[in-house]
């Protein structure tokens, strides 16, 4: 059930998020994601400088003058967003949380889409598949796909969301709908750790046209690698990590309780220990070197955001050196 505050958050954030693509990013979006092939618009005269392969022979035999085909970019895309709900993404030491980071990229990534006319679908996971919003067009489906981010933030029942609308359902094969019945029923028994390799799975066997897949979690998980690669093969995926500054930086409050938000582990610590500080800096961005080293290993294109600075900044830093590897 949307309340008040969910939909003044989803005004805000199409109302913040929207200006920003209007202004800087859809241009950088369309630049780096390209469509699926070509397709033939129309013939032309030759003119010098012409590939000759391109020269349309039927056409010009019959005119006496040379002509070329010209083709134009199959532009539409489909786009998905793999999005993270676990505890971890709770975590926030500034304004936000890790989680209201990663929404705030949906959003901006949602609206770049529908802005260039192409789809966007949505799909929420933790420990198994919690929500799957089918690909569509338009600007009533993206604010849909930001409502159902924002209702995660407040609300979370493991299942709640986990089957589609009825018109929806009906336009999923039975193979898809055999695949969310069976989450469904895993989903009573299991934790909500992160389980990054069940959702890939789950857009292995639902996607069957290429897509670009952008992947945002925190990686708080394992075991996952050869499910991107098998992923990534066959679609354009984008790893997105979200982190918080504070996980690099911890600060002296003296002994203070910490508990794993997925493990549900509680342990007192003394962080005006600078010994103690330390390692748990190194040990956070050791664990990030492991998660980019294993990605780049597999290919896989990397964005890293920090949930107490502006997302838009990296996410333009990635659109351009992207733009500059494919030229």
């Amino acid at each position: 059930m949307l309340t008040p505050e969910i939909i003044k958050q989803v005004k805000q954030i199409q109302i913040r998020t929207g200006r920003q693509v209007a202004d800087v990013l859809a241009g950088e979006y369309l630049s780096v994601f390209k469509g699926v092939g070509m397709e033939f618009d129309e013939v032309r005269p030759y003119v010098p400088g012409d590939d000759i392969r391109t020269i349309d022979w039927n056409v010009t035999a019959r005119t006496g003058t040379p002509f070329v085909k010209r083709f134009v970019e199959q532009r539409e895309l489909t786009v998905v967003l793999l999005v993270d709900i676990s505890p971890s993404l709770h975590f926030g030491s500034g304004a936000r949380s890790k989680r209201e980071a990663a929404t705030e990229l949906s959003a901006l990534l949602a609206f770049s889409a529908i802005e260039n006319n192409d789809n966007i679908g949505l799909l929420l996971f933790d420990s198994s598949v919690d929500c799957f919003i089918p690909p569509r067009k338009g600007q009533k489906h993206a604010l849909r796909i930001i409502r159902e981010l924002l209702a995660r933030s407040k609300e979370y029942q493991i299942g709640a969301g986990l089957a589609p609308e009825p018109t929806m359902w009906r336009k999923l094969t039975k193979r898809v709908a055999a695949a969310f019945s069976r989450l469904k029923e895993r989903s009573k028994t299991q934790d909500r750790k992160t389980n990054i390799a069940e959702a890939l799975q789950f857009c292995r066997q639902i996607l069957h046209r290429r897509a670009v897949i952008f992947l945002i979690s925190d990686f708080v998980d394992e075991g996952y690698i050869e499910a991107l690669r098998s992923v990534h093969r066959k679609h354009d995926l984008i790893s997105v990590i979200v982190s918080d500054e504070r996980e690099f930086d911890v600060k002296d409050a003296g002994i203070i309780t910490l508990q794993d938000p997925e493990s549900g582990a509680i342990r007192e610590v003394d962080t005006a220990s600078a010994e103690f500080r330390e390692q748990a800096a190194k040990s956070a961005q050791d664990r990030i070197d492991k998660i980019r080293d294993q990605l780049n290993a597999s290919g896989c294109d990397l964005i890293q955001i920090d949930a107490t600075k502006p997302v838009i900044d990296p996410l333009l830093r990635f659109f351009k050196q992207r733009q500059r590897r494919y030229r």
